[in-house]
């Protein structure tokens, strides 16, 4: 109990002390997060957003095929994207392996399909409802899918937060093809496995609640974004009930 409390009191003293150590692992973390999150969601939510809309042959067996990869384990995708870059494999020329790039691709890979699976239940929903108006109009489901993305801005906005949540609280992928090197490619997760077999408590825990600290923040604002879209939603009756 008293390790516990020691390692407690000296984590409080790293990060009211701003320790160099961590903050670059933080800093490193934060980075390859809203990167691969940047990438995944430029990717996943215009493709969820046509999902959501468009109809053709073999449609189910892609949606299927999505859906499945929400599930599939980071260290899967950790190992898929090592094979890649590795000497032998296709994109071994780039010389990615065990470097940020390396992190940032894995993470990307892992986040793309819940931004795409997301993105396109939401438009879909949305499309429900006012996709045959469009249609009418002569919206073909290009346009249609976009209009529809707008109108669905603010829980697009709740699926990027998401996406980031997920990217930085994963561990298995970037451990994988990152390497875990101190100074180039250790980020919280990572840290915390690592420091926690070392035995070096305080510094675990330090990370550990920085992340949560993160999650948390992440968290508050989906919430606030909740409380504004609907805010926004309820602004008209609320004009005509003042204007009655």
């Amino acid at each position: 109990m008293n390790t516990l409390f020691e390692s407690a009191a000296t984590a409080f003293a790293l990060m009211a002390g701003l320790d160099p150590t961590l903050l670059e692992i933080v800093a490193r973390s934060l980075s390859v997060s809203a990167v691969a999150c940047a990438l995944a969601c430029g990717v996943g939510l215009p493709l969820g957003a046509w999902l959501g809309v468009a109809r053709f042959a073999g449609r189910g067996v892609l949606l299927t095929l999505l859906n499945t990869l929400l599930a599939l384990p980071s260290v899967v995708v950790g190992l898929l994207v090592y094979i890649l870059l590795s000497r032998s494999g296709p994109l071994g020329f780039l010389g990615w392996l065990f470097s940020f790039k390396a992190m940032v691709l894995a993470q990307a890979v892992l986040v793309m399909p819940v931004a795409a699976a997301l993105t396109r239940r939401s438009v879909e929903d949305a499309d429900r409802s006012h996709g045959e108006q469009l249609a009418s109009l002569g919206a073909r489901p290009l346009l249609r899918s976009l209009l529809l993305a707008w109108d669905e801005r603010y829980a697009l906005l709740t699926i990027l937060i998401a996406c980031f949540g997920r990217a930085i609280a994963e561990v298995g992928a970037v451990m994988i093809v990152g390497g875990n090197i101190e100074g180039f490619t250790r980020v919280m997760t990572t840290a915390i496995a690592l420091e926690t077999t070392k035995g070096d408590l305080p510094l675990a825990l330090a990370l550990g609640m920085l992340l949560l600290l993160v999650v948390l923040a992440l968290n508050a604002a989906m919430a606030l974004v909740g409380r504004w879209r609907a805010a926004i939603a309820d602004a008209p009756l609320l004009v005509k009930g003042a204007a009655a």
